[in-house]
């Protein structure tokens, strides 16, 4: 490493440290935090002003994670470890329908709105759980997290238990990928055979089924014999998932019998995907991509989202830790740079979410139900300690 590497890294380093510490925590905790309900807002304007109090339960679960994650590597913040636990407890008292399957919205109140085909409400819920136990020391939580971890691989395995979104069966990159990440966060405080298991799976569907080394990319979804479904929808590529898969896997590689395929494959994921994902015109991780170079037909297919943006920096970090390879510093930068030029307000503090194409602002609320407090502070505590791992 160059003395200006080193240097660059320290200023990283403390750039995301700072910015969280200053920047994006305090806002969440001054307009976010519902000191009356318990739980977390996320419909907010770019001032804070609060648009809807409908909360997502996705992020009742994230922001429980994200504030035990900052608690338990960044600062013993009273006020971070408080803001978790009122998230889980709002998790436990509101978010649950009779038939075990967490909703997706609810009231203020946690009157259940809304639920989806899906359990990331599960995953988040997990995640923060586990992390909780870690900050609090109380093992009950990791406990609670693994019976949900169980629960939730038995929903997803009951046939007709969450009704299927087409009649084409198939496998989802999505959920796969999204495993990876929650028994990592679970490994931390327990252990048990099905975490293994589900790792395994998880890295069987990837290579087996969803990764297309004639595309050269992930696929976000595949026919029932992991082949290509030759529709718009099929062929689909989200640069940003498969960039936040690759630093995944190079996260979990110690867990598996063989670290360094994994790591590879990680390495080459990443590869792929990037030079999928960057623009080389107006910079920044565009969204979606057709494999076959067919126009993509998402409406915000062109469009700069915050997310893969967050994954790119976590994952370019990572790659330059492992192979010490110059040119993954070289990405990182350009994607840092790019993203807290253009996503970072500088006015009202925290990012925005939505660009257009040329890195102009499409709207500027600070979150919605998709948007809050998880892949900004997630991306600024791990890729500081990613600079200082590197650093050491």
């Amino acid at each position: 490493m160059t003395e200006a590497q080193r240097k660059y890294l320290e200023q990283c380093r403390d750039c995301y440290r700072r910015t969280l510490v200053d920047d994006v925590m305090p806002f969440w905790l001054k307009y976010g935090l519902d000191r009356v309900n318990g739980g977390v807002y996320t419909c907010l304007d770019r001032d804070g002003k609060l648009m809807d109090s409908t909360k997502s339960v996705w992020f009742q679960g994230r922001f429980g994670f994200v504030a035990a994650y900052a608690y338990n590597n960044v600062g013993k913040n009273p006020e971070w470890l408080a803001a978790s636990k009122s998230c889980i407890d709002f998790i436990e008292a509101h978010c649950f329908d009779s038939d075990g399957h967490m909703f997706f919205t609810v009231t203020a109140e946690g009157e259940g709105v809304q639920k989806r085909r899906y359990v990331f409400s599960e995953c988040f819920a997990i995640m923060a759980m586990a992390e909780y136990a870690l900050a609090s020391g109380d093992h009950s939580y990791a406990e609670k997290a693994l019976e949900l971890f169980k629960r939730t691989r038995e929903m997803l395995a009951r046939p007709g238990f969450l009704p299927p979104k087409t009649t084409q069966k198939g496998y989802s990159h999505s959920i796969t990928m999204m495993f990876f990440n929650v028994v990592a966060v679970l490994k931390k405080v327990i252990d048990d055979p099905s975490l293994d298991e589900q790792l395994a799976t998880s890295l069987d569907l990837i290579e087996t089924k969803l990764l297309k080394p004639e595309y050269r990319t992930i696929l976000e979804s595949v026919d029932e014999e992991g082949k290509l479904v030759d529709t718009i929808a099929g062929r689909v590529i989200n640069p940003g998932h498969c960039i936040e898969t690759s630093w995944f896997l190079m996260d979990t590689a110690g867990l598996f019998e063989d670290p360094e395929h994994v790591r590879d494959l990680a390495l080459q994921i990443f590869d792929w995907d990037f030079e999928w994902g960057w623009d080389e015109q107006f910079g920044g991780v565009i969204n979606f991509k057709d494999c076959r170079n067919f126009p993509p037909q998402d409406y915000s297919q062109d469009m700069k989202f915050w997310w893969p943006q967050c994954e790119t920096i976590i994952a370019s970090l990572y790659a330059y830790k492992l192979t010490g390879d110059g040119k993954y510093l070289e990405i990182h930068r350009k994607a840092n740079d790019w993203a807290f030029e253009h996503f970072a307000d500088k006015e009202y503090g925290e990012w925005y979410g939505y660009l257009h194409r040329d890195g102009t602002v499409a709207q500027p609320a600070k979150g919605n139900i998709f948007k809050g407090p998880f892949h900004v502070p997630r991306m600024l505590i791990r890729a500081s300690l990613l600079c200082d791992e590197i650093l050491k």
